[in-house]
């Protein structure tokens, strides 16, 4: 059982929080205020080897595993949760496919530039009218000689706006079910046929660019097709279920950046002449806040370590996601409590902390749907 870092993970620790602090922190106020992701990040960190951290060495990634990449997204969601958004998207479902089903033809034209930072990875699963009911995508794929022919709309798909290339999930055949029709394509930009319908503006994580993306007859070569046709559904599964842990690290980035703010506030904070630390209200939120927070870290790097060593268990994985998106709704609120009247000001991170958690338990699967998961698991 994962206990504590290895010296490796440790000194990456220290590495990639210095970065975020000193590089992603002074980026974040104009990201945030014009909705756009600063994309010079990518070649920047691709360089310093600090995207795509669990994908293997022998493409120039890190092999850092799941823990190596949750350290990453933590560090970089406790200063910027939409920045982190875009980086968790390149390392992870925009990527992990290729890594998994990708040949080696793939793989070179698409995974290394990638973790390089030269090319912007999207994962399009999402659609109007299909959010958690996954199987209920309408996007199909039909093989018409050496290629095949796209149609449909994606929503919300994170980097959507900024991708170089795009894997899609669509049906290439619908009367097979989802787990045997559903396949999985990379569509690159420019191809005909594919656009950006629109760039959507959101309520937090505004640094990460979202967007809801068109197919209209979008012919791509049969080459672009990822792994088997019809085996995409168990990929998407597979993919979702490591990108989850992701996700719980980047709750707990938030929650913890919340608690840091809250706790120095609370020191600093005089009223009826003493520091508001010190009233039994303040402390035992505080206190609280401290707990949970520390219960989500092993909950989620627990699931890590799990994924790392071939045990990717559902259970864990859906908890460690489900409690930290819960703990970081709660430690969000919290701080806006502690910092009062000046935690509502537009100009104090602690309003963009409340703005951005409130994401957490929706995407990548609701907490409704982590609880009902946790239940199948139980038997129940």
């Amino acid at each position: 059982m994962f206990i504590e870092f290895t010296q490796e993970q440790t000194m990456f620790q220290g590495a990639i929080r210095d970065f975020a602090e000193k590089e992603i922190a002074p980026l974040v106020e104009e990201a945030e205020e014009k909705e756009r992701f600063p994309v010079a990040l990518f070649p920047r960190m691709g360089a310093l080897g600090y995207l795509c951290v669990s994908h293997p060495a022998k493409y120039g990634a890190g092999e850092l595993g799941k823990v190596g990449d949750c350290i990453a997204v933590e560090e970089i969601a406790r200063i910027a949760s939409g920045i982190a958004s875009a980086i968790m998207v390149q390392g992870g479902i925009g990527t992990v496919i290729l890594v998994r089903q990708g040949t080696e033809e793939q793989k070179q034209k698409y995974l290394i530039p990638a973790i390089k930072g030269e090319k912007i990875a999207a994962f399009a699963l999402t659609e109007p009218n299909a959010g958690s009911d996954a199987a209920a995508i309408q996007t199909t794929a039909v093989k018409e000689g050496d290629s095949y022919v796209i149609n449909g709309t994606k929503m919300f798909i994170t980097n959507g706006p900024i991708a170089d290339f795009v894997v899609v999930m669509s049906y290439t055949d619908k009367e097979a079910g989802p787990r045997k029709g559903m396949s999985a394509f990379v569509v690159e930009k420019g191809t005909p046929g594919f656009t950006v319908a629109r760039k959507l503006s959101k309520v937090g994580n505004r640094s990460a660019e979202t967007g809801e993306l068109a197919f209209q007859d979008c012919r791509v070569p049969a080459e672009n097709l990822l792994g088997e046709a019809g085996e995409g559904f168990g990929y998407m599964l597979a993919t979702l279920a490591r990108g989850r842990v992701s996700h719980a690290a980047r709750s707990l980035g938030v929650a913890r950046a919340a608690f840091e703010a809250s706790l120095q506030y609370a020191q600093e904070r005089v009223q009826f002449g003493q520091p508001i630390a010190r009233f039994q209200a303040i402390r035992f939120k505080l206190a609280r806040m401290a707990t949970d927070i520390e219960a989500a870290r092993w909950l989620m790097y627990r699931a890590a370590w799990l994924v790392d060593n071939g045990q990717e268990r559902m259970k864990e994985v859906a908890m460690a996601k489900f409690f930290a998106s819960e703990v970081a709704q709660q430690a969000v609120t919290e701080a806006m409590h502690i910092h009062g009247g000046y935690g509502y000001m537009s100009e104090h991170p602690v309003q963009r902390y409340y703005r951005d958690a409130k994401l957490f338990t929706i995407t990548e699967g609701t907490s409704e749907i982590q609880q009902t998961i946790i239940a199948r698991e139980l038997g129940i």
